[in-house]
């Protein structure tokens, strides 16, 4: 089920300056969920496995199962929809997940992402949304006017959203000591802002639904390019500093506005 990933110099050097305990590994299949009959598979790499355990009272009472699987013992790691590369601090030492749809990505940007995991878990960011929200998601679910799945979507986009403010500066500072992945890292970027600058477009026209929008937009926030309104209001220090109230006020501005708006 899994196998040591190993390094190359630039990887090896992240991993020393953020997180020099973790094990970065291989996985022969993709999962969110670990499967119990797995989990000593995982044991012969760590020294303990202890799934955290969310509060359900967090939950609203129409929350998707994924939600409800958060908030009990499953070992559950990264969301539906993340990408190839997914991170732990659920097991002593921090683990990172190279899942097997890494396959086909090309190089350079399969070792930022293990990079960018490497950095998220060593700064000891939220590792799932609900974490990052708390109590406050039944708040945030109360203010965004949209099915559970689209609200448990647009919580993890602001959940992303928020650790990109908090890696980016890392990854700004990697253009002399670590080339490759910041010319990596400048390469996304580059390429998701022409896919940024049509987004209110194409969420007035019906083409793209508020909580894919905002999946791509809150996305690269790490990467420092212009965000278009409304998720500009989350790529700023104030998000920073304040979390997920922040992020209940912002759903809350957003969709009264859009309730005001139907209106006229």
């Amino acid at each position: 089920m899994f196998s040591e990933r190993d390094l190359s110099g630039g990887l090896a050097a992240v991993r020393e300056a953020y997180a020099p305990e973790a094990i970065v590994l291989d996985c022969d299949r993709d999962f969110q969920t670990l499967p119990a009959e797995h989990r000593d598979d995982l044991a012969l790499f760590t020294e303990s496995l202890s799934p955290s355990e969310y509060d359900a009272e967090w939950l609203p009472e129409d929350a998707p199962e994924i939600l409800s699987r958060l908030a009990s013992t499953d070992f559950v790691v990264g969301s539906p929809g993340d990408g190839a590369v997914a991170w732990t601090t659920q097991t002593d030492p921090p683990v990172v997940f190279v899942k097997a749809r890494i396959e086909g990505t090309p190089d350079a940007f399969a070792d930022f992402l293990v990079a960018e995991a490497l950095v998220e878990a060593g700064l000891d960011l939220p590792e799932q949304f609900l974490g990052f929200f708390g109590e406050q998601y039944r708040a945030f679910d109360a203010a965004v006017d949209a099915d559970p799945t689209s609200v448990y979507q647009l919580a993890s986009a602001c959940c992303d959203a928020y650790r990109g403010l908090h890696t980016r500066e890392e990854f700004e500072a990697w253009d002399e000591d670590h080339p490759g992945l910041y010319d990596a890292w400048v390469d996304a970027g580059e390429r998701v802002t022409g896919r940024l600058d049509g987004l209110p477009r194409e969420i007035a026209r019906g083409e793209t639904s508020f909580s894919d929008a905002a999946e791509l937009a809150c996305s690269a926030v790490k990467h420092d390019v212009d965000l278009p309104a409304p998720f500009a209001a989350l790529d700023t220090l104030a998000y920073r500093r304040h979390g997920a109230s922040y992020a209940v006020k912002w759903a809350e501005k957003v969709f009264d506005a859009d309730a005001a708006d139907s209106t006229e």
